[in-house]
This record gives C-alpha cells, sequence and structure tokens, in this order.
C-alpha cells in the first residue's frame, strides 16, 4: 500500500492512509525547528503576519463576518467556536456547539453561523448577535457553505456513500438530500447561486457540480488526489480546489466543468479562499508551514508566506486587507495576515 501524508489529526477524520506516526512527528518537529512554529511579523512579497490570536483546542476553520467585524472559528478537541474581534484582534466569546466542530459559515445577512459538528452529527445554528445557539440540526456533517440569498444551506457527509444535504434556513430542516462521491469534504456556492461544487476525497478523486434549482448532480470533474477545500470566485468563471497528495491545486472553468490549469503549491494543500476582488487565491499548505499566494491571472504563485504552522482554513475579510489563516494541531492559534 502507497504511504500518503497524511494529517495525523483533523482536518480530514475520515482518510484512512496515513503516514506512519513516527514520520508524521518528525515532519512538525522540522517545522518548528525552522522556525515557522513561532510568530514573527514575517515578510513574503510585502506580506506581513501581523498578530497570532489565541483560540480553542485544534482550531480547525474560518468564517468572516459579511460587514468584517467578526471571525468564527472552530475548535475541534474543544467543542466550541471562538468569535474574534476584528478591530482588536482578540476572542470576544467562545460557543459551545457539538462535538468535533469543523466547518464554518456566516450567513450572508450576518445574523446567523452555521457550524458542522463533525462528531456528533448535528449542525449548530448560532445568532450572532447573542453568540448563542437557537437551533441544532441533527445530520451527519462535515463541511458547510450557505447560498447567496441565505435561505439554503449545504452540509458535506464525510462518509463513504457521500451525500449533500441541503438545509431550509427558514425552518432549520432538511429538505434535500443529494448524493455525491465518497467521502465529500469541501463545499462552495456559486456567487450567483445555481451551483454548488463538493470535493470528494475518496477514488475516483473528484467534484461534483450541483444543480440548486433541482438538486441533483450535473456533473463530475475529476481533479488531482485527494481534493480537500474548494472556493469560488468572485465572477463565478472559475472553481479553485486544492489536492493535498498531489501538492496542487486544480483550476476548474466552471462554463466548461474541465480543468482548465494544475498549479503547483506547497505541501499538503488544505484550504483555499480567493480575493474579494478575484485577483488571488490563498492556498494553505499544512505540511509546509505556509500560504501560497496564487495570480489568478496567470495562474502563478507569486508569494509564499512562511509563519502559520500548521495552517489548514482560510478566509478574506471583505474588503480584502486581511488573511485569516487558522493553525491547527495544537497550536491553537489563528494568524492576521496583511498584504501589499
Amino acid at each position: 500500500m502507497t504511504s500518503y501524508a497524511r494529517h495525523p489529526r483533523p482536518p480530514r477524520p475520515r482518510w484512512r492512509r496515513r503516514a506512519p506516526a513516527a514520520a508524521l512527528s518528525l515532519a512538525l518537529t522540522a517545522v518548528a525547528a525552522s522556525g515557522l512554529a513561532a510568530t514573527p511579523a514575517w515578510a513574503a512579497g510585502g506580506y506581513h503576519i501581523t498578530a497570532t490570536i489565541g483560540v480553542g483546542s485544534s482550531p480547525q476553520e474560518v468564517a468572516v463576518s459579511p460587514n468584517g467585524t467578526r471571525a468564527y472559528v472552530t475548535n475541534y478537541d474543544s467543542g466550541t467556536v471562538s468569535v474574534i474581534s476584528t478591530a482588536t484582534n482578540h476572542v470576544s466569546a467562545t460557543i459551545g456547539v457539538g462535538i468535533r466542530p469543523f466547518g464554518v459559515a456566516v450567513s450572508p445577512d450576518g445574523t446567523r453561523a452555521y457550524v458542522a459538528n463533525s462528531g456528533s452529527s448535528t449542525v449548530s445554528v448560532i445568532d450572532t448577535a447573542t453568540n448563542h445557539v437557537t437551533a441544532t440540526i441533527g445530520v451527519s456533517s462535515f463541511g458547510v457553505a450557505i447560498s447567496p440569498d441565505g435561505k439554503r444551506a449545504y452540509v458535506t457527509d464525510s462518509n463513504y456513500r457521500g451525500a449533500v444535504s441541503v438545509i431550509s434556513t427558514a425552518t432549520d430542516h432538511v429538505i434535500a438530500t443529494i448524493g455525491v462521491g465518497h467521502y465529500p469534504q469541501g463545499v462552495a456556492v456559486s456567487p450567483d447561486g445555481t451551483r454548488a461544487y463538493v470535493a470528494n476525497d475518496n477514488y475516483p478523486a473528484s467534484v461534483s457540480v450541483i444543480s440548486t434549482a433541482t438538486d441533483h448532480v450535473i456533473a463530475t470533474i475529476g481533479v488531482g488526489s485527494p481534493p480537500y477545500g474548494v472556493a469560488v470566485s468572485p465572477d463565478g468563471t472559475r472553481a479553485y480546489v486544492t489536492n493535498v497528495n498531489s501538492g496542487s491545486v486544480s483550476v476548474i472553468d466552471t462554463a466548461t466543468d474541465r480543468v482548465t490549469a494544475t498549479i503547483g503549491a506547497g505541501h499538503s494543500p488544505a484550504g483555499v479562499a480567493v480575493s474579494p476582488d478575484g485577483t488571488r487565491a490563498y492556498v494553505t499548505n499544512a505540511n509546509s508551514g505556509s500560504v501560497s499566494v496564487i495570480d489568478t491571472a496567470t495562474n502563478r504563485v507569486t508569494a509564499t508566506i512562511h509563519g502559520p504552522c500548521y495552517p489548514n482554513g482560510v478566509a478574506v475579510s471583505p474588503g480584502g486587507a486581511r488573511i485569516y489563516v487558522v493553525n491547527g494541531m495544537d497550536q491553537g492559534t489563528v494568524s492576521v495576515i496583511t498584504g501589499p
């Protein structure tokens, strides 16, 4: 059996092929020895780490509110969500949710945050005004995305016979279940709300394209192995998919449902986010302790930001001035990066 450089802890609890623990430990020790675990104001291509914020245990994903005032971070081992004030770079609230929270998304109007609890097979709905959980929806969950009109939440069920559950945000009930590929992970909805893109971890590595009008898969696109994170450009013309073991990012033309470019990134690329103006994609490289900055016009990496330690989730502020990177494993921090 081929040995793969898998994460020893989340973000991928369903991965079955893992590198030996000793090898992974050595890899992480090397990262720490190189100074990447520290929190300097590290510069690369005009990017700087301006703050490192302590959150909960084993943080995984991050989402920024539409008005940019708050960032929400899931803490896998703590069973909590940390709410960061982006004005002060401090945690302003800690909210208890389900077991092993992973994915998180904020509604377009900013009034609710949706948290996928992978350990308790639930989705927690948080009222962002009160920082209280107002509903708990029973559904197997891992990743989560909200439609642009705020009416639906799309939740990946990360099991072998994978599915996406569609939740009505008005009723907090599941209104559809859509079969996709094996072990679905990341999910993103197009800006016009007509399609959802789902990264399917297992073989064959693929992205399922869902028509949100019919709740059916209308295309299956082969990508690198195994796909994990997915993000759609603001103009809806491209989808970016991270391929963890391939060390690459697949660029999908959403008009043709074809991969038009494959971009080399660092070791174990995981999270991906696109800047609000669509000119850059940010990719976290878990085993490299870095973030790759991709020029979306040329499909080239123009900068590599070192400093984050075992980075996973990534989100960009609405104005594009700040990048929030979750430092996973036992780091328990979020790096705030400012760009040129």
